[in-house]
This record gives C-alpha cells, structure tokens and sequence, in this order.
C-alpha cells in the first residue's frame, strides 16, 4: 500500500451530503475484484449523461479539477453498502484524501486498508475548506499528515483528529496484510514448530 505523509493537490469541492457508495461507484461496475479501472466510472451518474458524454457541470470534469486528489465532501460521505469499490474506484482516479464533517463507519474503515486518508473535520473548518476548494485552479491545499494538519492557499491551518494506530499504518503504508507480513519470521516459527510437533495434521 503507497504511504500517506504529505500531499499538496487541487481540492474539488462536492457540497452534497449523504453522498453513498453507490453514487462513488454504481452497482453495475462492482463485477470486478482488481483496483484498478474503476476510476473512470467514479461518480459515473454524475459524471456522465445517457449517452456517455461528461457533464461539464460536474466538478470533476471541469478542466481545474480534473487532476484533483483531495476531495472536500458535505456530511455522512459514504454511506450506503459496504462495497471497498469505492475507495478502489477514489484511489484509482486519484483521490488520495477526502475530508468531511463525519463518514459511513465501513467507508471510513476501507480507505485506511486502500492508503486514502478519510478526514473528520468540524462544520465550520468543512465550510473554510469547500471554500478554499471553489478557487478552482488555486484550490491547493496541503495535508501534512505527520503534523495533523490541512494548510489552504492562503496559509491558514486546520488541525484534525486521527487515531494514533491509523496514523502510522498510513505513514508506513501497511495494511492489515502488511501488518501481519511484519510478524512473517515469528509465524513462519510458529508453523515450522507446529508441524513438528503435530506431524499428521
């Protein structure tokens, strides 16, 4: 899993709350288990109209955020099913953090194990960043992981909460399966002493 530690990118701004994972990803693109190419059905229904045209009015498809890898989201981002699509189909259009006010627990829960991270903020730094993110091409702001904190354009600083034990499994770019492979000598021990012990199992 790629490592979060500081990211400076154009932030797209998506005002809308109850946003659900069907709205990221639609049911019809979940027949896939690969990570990859689901980016370009992100948001498909709003991306695109019944012909497959973009929507120029969506903020994605506008040229200043086309290219964007945070998103500043309204409240409740994620909701709906439990579909890891859509943390798969964020990362591979680009999305590497998305910021909100709260998030759907099993959403918030797969962008740590997808390296994307989900940030809680308060209402009022939420309307400062959507802010900052409607400058179009000078929407970029910093996320300094290491530090807690979000800096805009024009240099103010929004601090945020995040587990500690989050923190260094983005940081260090581990995942569940990354974390157990650190423990691979102990286990493969473990086994080796196992299976002498108990031969005919």
């Amino acid at each position: 899993m790629q490592k979060f530690t500081k990211l400076t990118a154009v932030a797209a701004p998506l005002p809308v709350i109850n946003v659900d994972t069907d709205a990221i990803i639609p049911k019809q693109f979940l027949k896939t288990i690969k990570r990859t190419g689901l980016g370009k059905h992100l948001f498909h229904e709003l991306r695109y109209d019944e012909e497959g045209r973009d929507v120029a009015d969506f903020v994605l498809n506008k040229p200043a955020y086309r290219k964007a890898q945070i998103l500043v989201a309204g409240d409740n981002f994620g909701c709906g099913s439990s579909r890891e699509h859509a943390p798969w189909a964020l990362l591979d259009f680009g999305i590497r953090c998305v910021i909100s006010t709260s998030f759907a627990d099993i959403f918030y829960n797969n962008c740590f194990q997808n390296g994307i991270l989900p940030i809680k903020v308060s209402p009022d730094d939420l309307d400062k960043l959507m802010d900052d993110a409607n400058r179009g091409a000078n929407a970029t702001i910093t996320v300094d992981l290491e530090n807690q904190e979000i800096r805009g354009p024009d240099g103010g600083v929004v601090k945020f909460e995040l587990d500690p034990f989050r923190k260094r499994c983005l940081l260090e770019g581990l995942d569940n399966i990354g974390l157990t492979l650190q423990n691979e000598t102990a286990i493969g021990d473990y086994e080796a002493k196992a299976a002498a012990a108990r031969p005919w199992a």
